[in-house]
This record gives C-alpha cells, structure tokens and sequence, in this order.
C-alpha cells in the first residue's frame, strides 16, 4: 500500500501533514516539517521517506516546495539538551505548523503524540508517513533537508561521517569521539556523549 489522500478527505478542509527526522541521532538539530497540499496539484510518487532513493527523495522535496505550502521547524542541539529529545520534537512541530503561509484547519500527524499549544485541531497517525500524502510529504521535506545540513556540518567537522550517517551513532561517528571529540553538534544530554563527557 501507498499513501493516499483519504484522510484529509475524511477530515474536510485545509489538512497539514506534519512529520519529523532527527530525534535519534548523536549530533545535530531534529527537524519537522509541515506540508499543506494542493488536491489539484499533489506530486507523484510520494511515500515514506525511508522507502525512496536519496535521488528521488531530492527531487520530490523540490516538486513539493513548488506545489505546495511547505514550513521547516528546528529545535537546536542547546533546546534538545535542555528539554530533552521528545519535547524539543514538538517544539519543532509547532515552530513548522506556525510557518504555514496558510493556517491549516487540521493537521495529520506522524506517530502517536500530538504537541501542546499548536494552532490547530490534530490527528495523530501511527505510521502515517505510509497512509498520508500530506505526511509523506513532510516526511520526505524534512529529511532532505535536515540530511542536507549534516552535509555541510560534516565538511566543517570531518571525520565523524555525518555526511553518510547523518549524526547517528555509527562505528566510524564512535570511533571519531574518542580520537577527535565532542562538538559542539553533539547533543550532551545523549547517553553516549554524556558518559564520554563525564569520563
């Protein structure tokens, strides 16, 4: 099965697909995106991000900002050790919603939490980057994006790989901690990184 547009369809009115990367990786921001469609103008092939190629993911993301209301939100590496990883998720959720051009009357999504305080009535949709296009949408949106930031941090900090692992914790991300140290990328309040920190 691929994702289809019958829940916002089911739900009426101006429907934003909401989806997140980045909570479990060692270093970097994690990232939300919220996408509001057009119905009359939805790009094919759109599915869970984790399921397209990079190529593919790269050139959905630009059809999609074309064709649609498209809105990025960050929670920094400081916000996430302040918080913790699952409330600075949806501080980046709210931060993306909040950016619509277009304030949704609903938003779909993806997992089994929905933020506080968001602007709208919300839906959550377990897996729903697999059952939504608006989900896929913002699924496919956040990780191109948030991959290619890690591109440009691994070139000004090489050795740890992010530019093929994204900050997640790899051997070689491992190995390049204890011959090169800690970022200030890394997320301290990770367990990893906090036991390397504290010795």
């Amino acid at each position: 099965m691929k994702p289809d547009f019958s829940l916002e369809t089911e739900i009426g009115g101006k429907i934003a697909g909401i989806d997140e990367v980045g909570r479990g990786p060692w270093a970097g921001p994690v990232t939300a995106c919220a996408v509001l469609l057009n119905p009359a103008n939805i790009p094919d092939g759109l599915n869970d991000s984790k399921k397209l190629t990079e190529a593919r993911r790269n050139a959905l993301a630009l059809q999609i900002e074309a064709a649609a209301d498209v809105a990025l939100g960050w929670a920094s590496v400081e916000e996430i050790d302040a918080l913790n990883i699952r409330q600075a998720t949806f501080l980046a959720m709210r931060r993306a919603i909040n950016g619509l051009s277009t304030p949704p009357d609903h938003a779909l999504i993806d997992g089994n939490a929905i933020p506080s305080d968001l602007p709208c009535p919300a839906t959550c949709v377990v897996k729903g980057d697999g059952r939504s296009v608006s989900i896929a949408a913002a699924s496919i949106v956040a990780k191109v994006r948030r991959d290619t930031l890690m591109k440009e941090l691994a070139v000004m900090h090489p050795g740890y790989g992010w530019e093929t692992n994204m900050g997640y914790g790899t051997a070689k991300h491992t190995a390049a901690l204890h011959d090169l140290g800690v970022t200030q990328h890394h997320r301290r309040s990770f367990a990893p990184i906090h036991k390397m920190l504290c010795g």
